[in-house]
């Protein structure tokens, strides 16, 4: 029987996790779950935000689910040291399992183009999927440190680091729509030279059937909002993949609506990339759409049951359209927007 490491977390996690387990105990009545601290309250409770004891359940999981970690602007965990807050503990979680490809879809759901900031025009049929490199780059270089009024980080690649990330863009392409776009800033950067170098030799030697082309990330950023429907697969580093994916995740409307997976060579790790909006933790109103659609990646993506994770993608698309929750303009809570997937779980598929 699959074990999943359940990680609620902070503000909101709790509530969108419980959502989207009660899903997955539905569709995947074999697995086990078992829960454990991280983030802030983990913080609180251990003095420390990646308790020994969450660490070591990791080693029985079969995949992970994430909630959310840390907390308002003016929270008490913003004044620890870096190593004690809560994002520490993510970062360290990622770099335990191992997850150095992170998958974020960006899909506007039918008939919610209006919901974009986008034309619906330009929104409509927006279906791409950034892949970016986790564990690498300049938020885990070692050499960085503040001198009296100088501060300096690095950001490093080495080519299995590049390779390794890239095969997993050009698997997802194969299934996709067979284009890929490498995404860089080799112009000025020595590291994207060596990025953009190592990721076409990749292409040339192993996947000589998928389309690759290339292109700057500053010009990313601007093509991405006004013309979304020229991407398929995006693959990039670190830095700028945090940045573009937080960037594509306005075009469905609402963060609410942003899954992700974060693969490697060990168990999976799956999450709703929004917030822990502490504002609205506890009061059941958050939308757990993201954390039940993080839940049908795990079944694709970690437990390899693509089934099942269609059933919950086209259960979240009915229960959207048909019970939208208050940030994407409807009435809907936290409790019947998730009654409305498990509901719409047994409504057969159409076409």
């Amino acid at each position: 029987m699959p074990k999943i490491i359940t990680l609620p977390g902070d503000g909101i996690g709790p509530e969108v996790t419980a959502a989207a387990v009660e899903v997955l105990r539905e569709v995947a009545p074999d697995l086990t779950f078992e829960e454990r601290a991280i983030g802030g309250g983990a913080f609180d409770a251990h003095g420390d935000p990646f308790p020994q004891a969450t660490r070591d359940a990791l080693k029985e999981a079969d995949a992970v689910l994430l909630g959310t970690v840390g907390g308002a602007h003016d929270s008490p965990w913003n004044a620890l040291p870096r190593e004690k807050r809560p994002e520490s503990g993510l970062l360290a979680l990622r770099k335990a399992l191992g997850c150095y490809a992170n998958l974020r879809p960006v899909r506007v759901q039918p008939g919610l183009e209006h919901l974009s900031p986008l034309k619906p025009g330009l929104a409509r049929g927006v279906d791409i999927l950034i892949v970016r490199e986790l564990l690498g780059g300049i938020y885990f270089d070692g050499d960085r440190k503040i001198e009296g009024n100088a501060a300096y980080n690095t950001m490093r690649y080495t080519t299995p680091e590049v390779e390794r990330v890239a095969k997993v863009a050009f698997w997802a392409a194969e299934q996709r729509k067979g284009r890929v776009t490498s995404v860089d800033k080799a112009n000025v950067l020595e590291v994207s030279e060596l990025w953009r170098r190592d990721v076409q030799a990749l292409r040339d030697r192993e996947y000589r059937s998928l389309h690759l082309n290339h292109e700057y990330v500053d010009s990313v950023a601007m093509l991405i909002v006004s013309n979304p429907g020229r991407y398929d697969v995006i693959v990039t580093e670190n830095l700028f993949g945090d940045i573009l994916s937080d960037l594509a995740a306005v075009i469905p409307g609402s963060l609410g609506l942003m899954p992700s997976a974060s693969l490697g060579d060990g168990p999976g790790l799956f999450e709703p990339i929004h917030g822990s909006a502490p504002d609205i933790a506890g009061q059941g109103i958050a939308n757990p759409a993201a954390a039940i659609m993080s839940a049908g990646m795990l079944l694709r993506h970690g437990l390899s049951r693509p089934d099942a994770a269609n059933q919950i993608d086209r259960a979240v698309a009915l229960a959207l359209r048909e019970r939208p929750t208050r940030d994407l303009g409807g009435q809907a809570d936290t409790r019947t927007f998730t009654r409305a997937v498990l509901e719409a779980l047994g409504t057969p598929a159409v076409g």
